[in-house]
């Protein structure tokens, strides 16, 4: 039960991100959670959050949470570190009993697993601003020297409908070339954006660095939260991945349908994709 309303394992998850982005975590979840189905919002109207002021997307974030749980969805996914840094807590705190789950740089893994002991993380400038990244790297600082490196524009160009994978480089390769000169030996992508350009920041880095993100883990973390909710969809019949999700975008319909189908394929031409006004 949240806000009086009851929590069924019938009952959909709401995804939002700033724009396509989340799809890389939609994708992992869609993967990893069989039995479930998504409500998932592109606010593509504020798109990008990573340069707006904090209270802005703090805004956002109240807004779309209050929408996607009157939409009687049983979990919410922040697919999106600028707005799980501005405003999980200020989500959790409006929506008591509702599971949330954010998403933040994987720095933890990273440390584990670097053996020159640098980290990289390409990120947001909001999201490196953060209160809560500053915390999240400070709490892992003993274990690997962590260089974050904010991206503006990267977002912009990931939106891009086809992607300008020639401008995508010429942005990454001063970046990257800082990276590795520092040492650097695994690279975090620190926005969900950033998995559709990931075989250009691999090689862009070299062979001898590890590039991580964070989709199958948040799809983890929503796994065993629902299940310790005994929320999880044991639902056994298989059924298209176009069918277990119903799309929602603040900007134009079209053009989120165009970027949909260019970055997770053919398959889901048929999407339909409505327009929210919130």
């Amino acid at each position: 039960m949240a806000n009086g309303v009851l929590l069924e394992p019938q009952s959909p998850v709401g995804v939002f991100d700033s724009g396509v982005g989340g799809l890389s975590v939609l994708q992992a979840m869609l993967s990893h959670l069989p039995g479930e189905c998504f409500e998932f919002v592109a606010d593509e109207r504020y798109l990008p959050y990573g340069d707006k002021p904090q209270h802005e997307i703090t805004d956002r974030v109240l807004t779309l949470s209050n929408w996607i749980r009157n939409q009687g969805c049983k979990a919410m996914v922040m697919a999106c570190n600028t707005a799980t840094a501005a405003g999980a807590n200020q989500a959790r705190a409006a929506h008591a009993n509702w599971p949330i789950v954010g998403i933040e740089p994987a720095v933890k893994p990273a440390s584990m697993m670097t053996k020159t002991g640098v980290v990289g993380i390409l990120a947001t400038t909001n999201t490196v601003a953060s209160e809560r990244f500053k915390t999240l790297v400070e709490r892992f600082d003993p274990l690997a020297k962590v260089i974050a490196h904010p991206c503006p524009g990267l977002v912009e160009l990931i939106e891009q409908s086809p992607m300008p994978e020639n401008s995508i480089e010429a942005l990454l390769k001063p970046v990257l070339a800082e990276l590795t000169r520092k040492q650097a030996d695994v690279i975090v992508l620190g926005c969900t954006h950033y998995p559709f350009v990931a075989h250009l920041i691999s090689k862009l880095a070299g062979p001898g660095v590890a590039v991580i993100e964070t989709g199958l883990p948040v799809a983890k973390q929503l796994k065993a939260r629902l299940e310790s909710e005994n929320l999880l969809n044991m639902r056994q019949e298989s059924i298209p991945a176009i069918e277990r999700v119903k799309f929602y975008t603040t900007g134009q319909p079209d053009a989120f349908k165009k970027k949909l189908v260019n970055l997770l394929g053919s398959e889901w031409r048929e999407a339909k994709v409505h327009q929210l006004l919130v």
